[in-house]
């Protein structure tokens, strides 16, 4: 983990994200849309469409879309017929890289991400070839400036709640769960008013990778925009230390 600020990631994701907040509150729509198909409209007996809402609250989706969104899918759940695919690739410069998906056509988000891997140079490999690099993980990430409890107290209340690890960065503290515990720990920390800066149900990798060529360093570049460009791409996830390029 030297020298990499997971906070500069996700800020640098943030940043991508909210130069398409529509496409983000997509994004979330449609998650809202399975979730509530899958396990009912109430959050409370329904863990996917819980973790789903703490997704919509921290990118801040207003709670009456939100609601619209259950209300939607609970009407029309038998019409609502998406696929989750996840891909995993390889991109220049020795990284990895995992692409989620939920499409109503898998042959166009096939060839779709296909396209995006080989226009930077990387390349489609086979389920599993590299999500053993990652741990599947609740995040949560807290801005020091606007957190007013020491480290300590943050670390112990979190802990109280179910949370797994907690790091202390240069501009941040880091919250780890896994993902059965992340709802909890998140209630607790918004019942005591903490800011969260992120908070997700993530892939986190074990170990980054740091690409010094520049040409590479496009090439990557050039496949994460083209899976952000694309509707049916839900999250990607990758291990390429890109907090040097801000």
């Amino acid at each position: 983990m030297s020298g990499h600020s997971k906070f500069a990631n996700i800020k640098h994701k943030k940043e991508r994200n909210d130069a398409a907040k529509g496409k983000v509150f997509t994004i979330i729509g449609r998650e809202i849309a399975v979730a509530v198909k899958e396990g009912g409209p109430d959050p409370a007996n329904n863990f996917k469409l819980a973790t789903v809402i703490a997704k919509a609250k921290a990118n801040n989706m207003p709670n009456d879309t939100i609601d619209r969104g259950i209300k939607k899918a609970a009407g029309e759940g038998g019409n609502i017929d998406y696929k989750t695919i996840t891909y995993e690739g390889y991109g220049p410069g020795g990284t990895a890289i995992i692409v989620e998906t939920l499409t109503d056509n898998t042959n166009r988000t096939a060839a779709n991400v296909k396209s995006a891997f080989n226009k930077g140079n990387g390349s489609i490999g086979t389920p599993g070839c590299v999500s053993f690099m990652f741990d599947h993980k609740g995040q949560i990430l807290i801005d020091k400036e606007e957190c007013s409890l020491d480290a300590d107290d943050l670390m112990m209340m979190a802990l109280d709640a179910g949370a797994d690890d907690f790091k202390e960065e240069d501009d941040s503290y880091e919250i780890l769960t896994s993902p059965e515990a992340f709802q909890a720990v998140v209630e607790a920390l918004e019942k005591e008013k903490i800011t969260l800066a992120s908070s997700e149900i993530t892939m986190i990798p074990q170990n980054y990778v740091e690409v010094k060529d520049e040409n590479d360093i496009k090439c990557i570049e050039r496949i994460l925009d083209l899976l952000d460009e694309d509707d049916d791409v839900q999250a990607v996830y990758h291990n390429w230390d890109d907090s040097q390029e801000d």
